[in-house]
C-alpha cells in the first residue's frame, strides 16, 4: 500500500473535521436563558405555545438544536451548515452580502430570514417553532468573534495553541474555554451575568445583524486575541474572558428584542 504523505493526511483532516460549536452548549444555553426573562408578556406567551408543540419549556431546550441537527437530520444540517458564520476579516470587518454571503448563506442572512419565518403568523406551528430554533443558535453564533473572523484560518479552527497542557485550536478556545475558565454552574453563571451592567438593546431586529458580525469580527483581530505564542496561560483566559461574557450578554439581550419583533410585541 503506497504511504500517504504526512501533509495530505493533515490537510484531509482539516477539511473533514466537523465544524466547532460556537460558544459550545454551555454558551449557547447562557445566551437563551438571559434572554427569556427580557421577554414581554406576549412573546413569551408565544414562544411557550410553540415551544409546547413539542413538549419544550424553555428557550434553552432549543439553545443547541442547531448543532444537533447535523447529526439527526443531516440533509438539514448540511443546507445550514454555512448559516453558523460570516467570514469578514478579509473584508477589513465590513459586510458586503455579495462578497461575505453569496445565496445568503451566512449568519447574517440566516438570521434576518428565520426572523421573518417566525414573525409570519401565516406559517405552520412547526416551520415557526424551527425557525424559532434556528434563531436562538444564530444570534448567539454571530456574537462569538471567530464565527465572523477570517475564512483562511476558518475562523481560527487552523490555528494551533496549547491550553492547560493540551493542544487545541483558537476557535475552541473562544467556543469555550474562555467560559469554562469562570469555573460556575450554569445557574451562578446565568445569574452572575443576569446582574452585570445593563446590557438591553431595546431597538435591536434582525436588519442589525450585519452590524453585530462586523463588531464581532472587529473584536476578533482586537491586540492580544490572535496570541504571539502558541502556548496560552491564564493570563490569556482572564483577559478575554470579560469580552466573552460580554457577547453572551449582548447576545442575550439582542435575542430578547429580536423575537419580541418578530412576535410583534413592542418593548
Amino acid at each position: 500500500m503506497p504511504r500517504i504523505p504526512t501533509a495530505l493526511v493533515l490537510a484531509l483532516l482539516i477539511a473533514c473535521a466537523p465544524a466547532a460549536h460556537a460558544w459550545g452548549p454551555l454558551g449557547h444555553r447562557l445566551v437563551a436563558r438571559l434572554a427569556e426573562p427580557q421577554l414581554t408578556p406576549a412573546a413569551h406567551a408565544e414562544v411557550q405555545r410553540l415551544l409546547a408543540t413539542e413538549g419544550l419549556h424553555a428557550l434553552a431546550d432549543v439553545a443547541n438544536w442547531a448543532d444537533d441537527v447535523r447529526a439527526n437530520d443531516p440533509d438539514l444540517g448540511r443546507r445550514s451548515a454555512k448559516w453558523h458564520y460570516v467570514n469578514l476579516g478579509e473584508l477589513g470587518c465590513r459586510y458586503d452580502a455579495d462578497a461575505a454571503c453569496p445565496k445568503g448563506d451566512c449568519a447574517v442572512e440566516a438570521i434576518r430570514a428565520q426572523a421573518a419565518i417566525l414573525a409570519d403568523r401565516g406559517r405552520s406551528n412547526a416551520e415557526r417553532l424551527q425557525a424559532l430554533k434556528f434563531l436562538v443558535h444564530f444570534v448567539g453564533d454571530v456574537h462569538q468573534p471567530m464565527h465572523a473572523g477570517n475564512a483562511r484560518d476558518r475562523g481560527g479552527n487552523t490555528v494551533q495553541v496549547q491550553l492547560h497542557g493540551k493542544g487545541t485550536n483558537l476557535h475552541r478556545v473562544w467556543d469555550g474555554e474562555l467560559l469554562k475558565s469562570a469555573g460556575l454552574p450554569e445557574d451562578a453563571y446565568v445569574h452572575r451575568l443576569a446582574a452585570g451592567p445593563t446590557t438591553r438593546d431595546a431597538n435591536a431586529t434582525a436588519a442589525d445583524a450585519a452590524h453585530w458580525a462586523e463588531h464581532s469580527c472587529r473584536i476578533a483581530f482586537a491586540p492580544g486575541v490572535y496570541p504571539a505564542r502558541a502556548n496560552l496561560d491564564a493570563r490569556y483566559l482572564a483577559t478575554h474572558t470579560p469580552t466573552a461574557e460580554s457577547q453572551v450578554r449582548l447576545a442575550g439581550a439582542r435575542l430578547a428584542s429580536l423575537i419580541d419583533g418578530a412576535l410583534g410585541a413592542a418593548r
